[in-house]
């Protein structure tokens, strides 16, 4: 069982925004579904919520309970006054609306397995600080995860209707941070985000106390799990070389009009080489000796596990996916 809650506000009454609602619906639509259109999350959405007292209590319901993935996303403002705020419209200083620490609070007493807070907004990279010790040192719970747009004293910006941020965070949950099982986890989005910004720009925030990452999306397998499953049974050992010959190739067939070499194709050489070649087009598998797996094929050659294909090809003989 996985939820979520969703916010975006707009509304501010003396600095509106224009890009967090649209944030937060794009959001709230990525996660309700996966690629395959399967149930995902169940998303609670709010937009332009009015009140600090109603946004923490959105909160409060949020981790309630003992859900797999309790996930709370924000675009809006954020305040650094004190350990940081989520500003909400009725702010009047010195509350600014709901203060990180008290988000924090809710998700570190929170009974669900997996805790997941992403922030876009300014100075949120100032979630999970202790107030207590240093103001950089952090303290998460089991389970608990963070990820922000900015670090805390940065503020975070928008383009093109959508928060530089959160742009990147959509392009992550399209596909962009999935492995090659089509599985998208916190740690992959971030890494796609950080990698995506460069050192002069707004810099990502990760923080968490987890021992694994459920997925939080799924996309279409880059390879069919039919075909990652059996590179085990291919490959003997991940250091084991794979053998081929011109019968595996579908072209060195009588029936095409070029010169052809024996053996022929055979289909059953031809389906695997097809199986081959498409893992060779996500790095998990070279030609040894040629450029190209047909002339390792035509020419007698063989082909081999790269080192990301021999981490697969482990993940196949434990049977993990």
């Amino acid at each position: 069982m996985k939820k979520a809650l969703v916010v975006g506000i707009d509304d501010y009454p003396n600095a509106p925004l224009k890009g967090c609602v649209n944030d937060a619906e794009a959001i709230a639509k990525a996660l309700e579904r996966n690629q395959d259109q399967t149930k995902n999350f169940d998303v609670r959405l709010e937009t332009n919520i009015p009140s600090g007292a109603r946004l923490l209590s959105a909160v409060n319901d949020l981790f309630q309970g003992d859900a797999d993935i309790a996930l709370l996303y924000f675009s809006g403002h954020g305040s650094e006054d004190g350990m940081g705020y989520l500003v909400t419209p009725d702010y009047a200083p010195p509350i600014w609306g709901v203060s990180m620490a008290d988000i924090l609070s809710c998700a570190n007493k929170s009974k669900c397995r997996n805790k997941i807070i992403i922030l876009d907004s300014c100075y949120s990279g100032r979630l999970g600080e202790n107030p207590v010790f240093e103001a950089t040192s952090s303290e998460l719970a089991e389970g608990v995860t963070i990820m922000t747009a900015s670090s805390r004293d940065q503020v975070s910006l928008e383009i093109n209707g959508h928060g530089v941020f959160t742009g990147l965070l959509l392009q992550g949950l399209a596909g962009g941070a999935a492995d090659l099982t089509g599985k998208i986890s916190p740690a992959s989005l971030y890494a796609f985000i950080d990698q995506s910004l460069g050192p002069w720009e707004q810099r990502p925030v990760f923080k968490t106390n987890t021992t694994a990452f459920l997925s939080i999306r799924s996309v279409q397998p880059q390879v069919p799990m039919t075909t990652l499953r059996i590179i085990s049974k291919i490959f003997e050992e991940p250091t084991t070389e794979f053998g081929l010959d011109p019968s595996y190739e579908d072209t060195n067939a009588v029936d095409i009009d070029h010169r052809v070499v024996k053996p022929y194709a055979a289909r059953e050489h031809v389906d695997l080489f097809k199986k081959l070649q498409a893992l060779e087009g996500v790095g998990l598998v070279e030609p040894v000796g040629e450029d190209f797996m047909y002339f390792a094929a035509m020419h007698n050659k063989s082909c081999r596990l790269t080192p990301l294909g021999m981490h697969y090809w482990k993940l196949s003989k434990d049977r993990r996916f």
